[in-house]
């Protein structure tokens, strides 16, 4: 009986060192590391809800096997919660395969959650850009329409990587496109459908120099900032460039490319998103990248590192990095 008690105390004390030790290293942890969180993640959407940064990303797999999508959360850009399944195809019915890229925005309370189905190859494949709705930013989100919100190639832009932008005038406008096309529409303000701009016109191409897909927009100092993916998205020379305009309709004047892969850090470094931290005023780039010593175009793990700005307000280059970025609490 005296040696089980010590075996039982010996244990206990062990437990509560191991305890302490994990504690400790943890509150060193002083910078995120990338990737941020663990698994195969692609296409990150990064935004600020509620005292909170959060990361929408696409599922990385075979597309038969992208069928859900998990959400990520934290206070501080270091520790993250990881919220399985806030939306499968369960709750979509129409989208069979190649559930990903999301994009996401508040409004009226809601939480609505863009993203493409079925990676339609033309008119008469059933798909496109869906749109789903829920009460908090975990969700778990339903699908609003019962069918796609786009289904159809417009100006030659096949319907995914959505991006819902909210103007200066409150209007709410949709950037999507794949095939090296990208459309502009105008949503209706309860999100059920696409308005005609004044001209009549529905979808508006705005296409950019060397445009491939993943677009993406913010506001800087009244300036419009359009950014988007170049590249294949498979290979090593994926990346991001963008154009400065006076207007969401442009003309947007390819500027260069200020995210690419580093051969000693990792390739195909693309399909980002931008999160602003208003009181520190930090540009954070969120994207993808595929290790180094990875061979499987699916294996991409989100990254974040931080995005600098010249005098003039064009943007440098981004040094990608394992170390990721340094804590930046919202509380």
């Amino acid at each position: 009986m005296k040696n089980n008690s010590l075996l039982i105390i010996l244990s206990i004390l062990a437990m509560q060192a191991w305890s302490q030790n994990k504690q400790s290293v943890q509150s060193v942890k002083k910078t995120s590391g990338n990737p941020i969180f663990e698994g195969w993640y692609a296409d990150p959407e990064g935004i600020i809800f509620d005292d909170k940064y959060w990361v929408y990303p696409t599922y990385s797999a075979p597309y038969d096997e992208q069928v859900f999508m998990d959400a990520f959360s934290s206070t501080d850009l270091v520790n993250w919660t990881k919220y399985e399944r806030i939306i499968d195809t369960s709750a979509v019915k129409w989208v069979k395969r190649a559930l990903w890229a999301p994009a996401i925005i508040k409004k009226d309370n809601k939480y609505f959650l863009l993203f493409g189905g079925n990676d339609i190859q033309n008119d008469n494949e059933y798909g496109g850009i869906g749109i789903a709705v829920a009460d908090k930013p975990e969700g778990p989100f339903k699908d609003y329409l019962g069918k796609p919100l786009i289904d159809k190639f417009y100006n030659g832009a096949q319907p995914i990587d959505q991006f819902v932008f909210k103007d200066k005038d409150g209007s709410y406008y949709i950037y999507y496109g794949g095939w090296k096309h990208c459309n502009v529409a105008k949503l209706k303000d309860d999100f059920t459908g696409i308005v005609p701009f004044e001209d009549g016109t529905m979808y508006k191409e705005v296409t950019p120099e060397n445009y491939v897909e993943g677009p993406f927009m913010f506001i800087k100092d009244g300036k419009y900032y359009f950014m988007w993916s170049e590249g294949g998205w498979t290979g090593p020379d994926y990346s991001v460039a963008y154009a400065i305009a006076d207007s969401p309709f442009g003309p947007f004047k390819r500027i260069g490319k200020i995210l690419q892969q580093d051969p000693n850090i990792g390739r195909g470094a693309g399909h980002h998103s931008v999160i602003h931290e208003p009181k520190s005023d930090k540009y954070y780039i969120v994207y993808h990248r595929r290790p180094l010593t990875e061979t499987d175009g699916n294996h991409r793990i989100t990254c974040i590192d931080e995005m600098y700005f010249d005098e003039n307000g064009y943007i440098k280059p981004v040094v990608i990095t394992n170390e990721g970025v340094e804590i930046n609490s919202l509380k």
